[in-house]
């Protein structure tokens, strides 16, 4: 699977972070890419990195001559790597979102 999605999610969350840190509530956002649509296009790419170890991991069960066990163990690796990864995010927004709601207004 390729991480740069996520890298590239997780960069992104962090420079909206400093840039909400550094300019007023009332100011309006930039025209980067929407948080949504990042976050879904993330879990696309967890998604597909888990069909496909699936998908290796079936064809090296039928025995496909094609498929070694490494490139199997290796796919079905980075894909529950990635699913860990996407959990600590969505950990992550629950906590702010409970801190957000918990604040004194």
């Amino acid at each position: 699977m390729d991480t740069r999605g996520l890298e590239q999610m997780i960069g992104q969350l962090r420079a909206t972070a400093d840039a909400a840190a550094s300019r007023p509530a009332s100011a309006a956002p930039t025209d980067g890419p929407d948080f949504s649509q990042v976050l879904q296009g993330a879990l696309k790419d967890v998604s597909q990195a888990q069909a496909q170890a699936k998908e290796m991991a079936d064809k090296f069960s039928a025995g496909d001559s094609g498929v070694n066990l490494q490139e199997v163990m290796v796919d079905l690796e980075k894909a529950s790597l990635s699913f860990q990864q996407m959990v600590q995010v969505r950990n992550r927004l629950v906590t702010a979102y409970q801190d957000m709601m918990n604040m004194q207004v």
